[in-house]
Order: structure tokens, then sequence, then C-alpha cells
């Protein structure tokens, strides 16, 4: 999961299918953003959960191996799952895909992809602290209502039921589902690290 902006793209063979014709895939050059005491990569457990401060500006990488991503490769156009990425070198993206070593990254159209304007301030400030609260979480996808969870160790997600088939509603963009001392999961909202309290708090 990196934050990056793409700033070249070209059409490549990537290998033959079956029948021996050739496959192309769309070879993008990213510059992934360095920001000044932006932390790193995914901490392991046992470690701080507050990013520890860099002294010089840092690529962010908020998950993923340790070499810089330095290529994204995708299909050449959606109708074969391709992610079309703007080259102007403007848009600044947020986006999560599958590495494939040595610096290079596949996406396709199932993969999270989204401009780094269109995140919400609670978003961008759970990347780097909140969401890795929840590692040992299961968010549960409720289509209708009524709809339940199965175990405390459960968040329900209920953006599609509720906003008509919305996948970016109020909990993705305002919401993380963090664990609690008990092994209780629940969501929680806003940008400041969860109190004490709720983290101690249990279940009835």
């Amino acid at each position: 999961v990196i934050r990056a902006k793409a700033v070249s793209a070209k059409e490549v063979d990537s290998g033959n299918d079956i029948y021996g014709n050739p496959i192309k895939r769309i070879q993008y050059e990213i510059k992934q953003i360095k920001v000044r005491g932006a932390g790193g990569r995914g901490r392991g457990r046992g470690q701080p959960q507050h990013w520890p401060l860099t002294p010089s500006p840092a690529p962010q990488m908020f998950k993923g191996p340790d070499k810089d991503i330095e290529f994204i490769y995708t299909a050449p156009s959606t109708a074969v799952c391709g992610r079309l990425l703007d080259t102007g070198g403007k848009k600044e993206y947020l986006i999560a895909g599958k590495s494939e070593g040595n610096g290079k990254m596949h996406i396709t159209l199932c993969d999270l992809v989204s401009t780094w304007d269109s995140l919400t301030p609670t978003q961008k400030k759970s990347l780097n602290q909140r969401y890795q609260m929840g590692c040992e979480c299961k968010i549960s996808r409720c289509l209708s209502i009524p709809c339940f969870v199965s175990s405390s160790d459960e968040c329900l997600w209920t953006d599609w039921a509720m906003e008509k088939n919305n996948v970016d509603g109020r909990q993705a963009k305002h919401y993380a589902c963090i664990k609690r001392s008990d092994g209780s999961c629940a969501w929680y909202r806003g940008m400041a690290p969860p109190k004490q309290e709720f983290l101690d708090i249990e279940d009835p």
C-alpha cells in the first residue's frame, strides 16, 4: 500500500498466452511521495503504536516490501480489468496491489486505487496509526438489513446496505475497526488515538 504519482506510461509485452499471442500490459513509472516524519512500512506486533519521526523525507509505503516501488503494471484497458492512472504527475494516489518483487507492483480494477485528495483526514491518519490496530479483527459485510455479527472480533460494515450499494460511505470514510483490550473489536470514529477507556470497555 503506497502513496505515489504516475509520471509516464507505455505498453510492454509480458509473455505469451496459451495460443502464443503476446500479452500486453501498461507499465507506469511512478514516484512515491516523500513526506518528512511520515513514518514507514507496516509494523509488527510489539512495536510502538505510533510511527517514529524520521530525520529526512521518506517515501510513504504503508505496507509492503523493503524495496521502494518503481513500476506499476496493469492490463491495457478497463475491459480486461486494467486500471488507468493519470500520468501528468500532479495526481497523487493511494494504491494497493500485488507486489511482483524487484520494485514492481500489479493492480487491477478490484484493487484499491484512490486519489489522495479524495481521502478524508480520518482515512489519511488511520493509514499510519489506526488501521493496524484492527489487523486481528474481521470486517463482515452487511448486504441487507437486518444483519448480525457472529463473533466478538467482528465489525459489521453497513455502508453497502445503508447507502444504496456505496462502498465508500460513512464507515469507510470516518471509522476504523480496532481491537480492544478484551479481544473484542469495535468501530472507532475520529482522528485522535482511542482513549484507554474505549480500549478497556467490555461488551455485555
